[in-house]
């Protein structure tokens, strides 16, 4: 079914998606992640496994109602792998953040990149996630690596900073880095990848 979800349509929605809200966006969301499933180098149960992750994440974050009103913190999880970004306030809260997801069964390691400053306002968010959607479309302009899929990155934003994450080849890495570098408005990009290599010094 997958097959006949165009790649120009695909690319559109992927502009748009950051910029949609309720359930038009979690759609769409859903329908990119199907399409796309396919070239995911994650077998499928481990993209499950994240995304259960991720959404149980949340949700015990949202249960402490500071974190969840006074301060900002996003969740990425990617091959067990889960990346805390965002602002809050103290560096207390930050640790807090990151035992408050503690323990889920699954993940392998925690990225805590929270920075504590204070929490930036609609417009810095609705700012970061069109920084998020540039750099998806830049990575879709990679020709130089033969069968590299952009959909095998996985693109975060806070603050202007990008975050990355995917099982990708040294060479991949470097030329995503790159490209992710020089998109308008990116000031800093942060590197979580995993690579296809046997383990080096990277």
């Amino acid at each position: 079914m997958h097959s006949t979800f165009s790649r120009p349509i695909a690319l559109i929605l992927l502009i748009l998606l950051p910029l949609l809200g309720g359930c038009v966006a979690a759609v769409t969301a859903g329908a990119i992640a199907t399409g796309s499933s396919v070239h995911d180098r994650r077998g499928f149960g481990t993209v499950v496994d994240d995304k259960r992750i991720q959404l149980g994440a949340y949700d015990e974050i949202n249960r402490d109602k500071e974190l969840v009103l006074k301060n900002r913190v996003m969740i990425a999880v990617y091959n067990g792998v889960m990346l805390l970004m965002g602002e809050v306030r103290t560096p207390d809260l930050k640790q807090r953040a990151e035992q408050t997801v503690n323990g889920f069964e699954g993940v392998r390691r925690i990225v805590n990149e929270i920075d504590v400053m204070e929490p930036e306002g609609f417009w810095t968010r609705r700012n970061d996630n069109k920084i998020t959607a540039r750099v998806k479309l830049a990575l879709t302009d990679i020709t130089s690596v033969p069968g590299f899929d952009a959909t095998k990155v996985k693109v975060s934003t806070a603050h202007r900073t990008v975050y990355l994450m995917g099982l990708l080849s040294t060479e991949e890495v470097e030329i995503v880095t790159e490209i992710a570098r020089n998109v308008p408005g990116v000031e800093r990009v942060v590197k979580v990848f995993e690579y296809t290599e046997p383990s080096t010094s990277h």
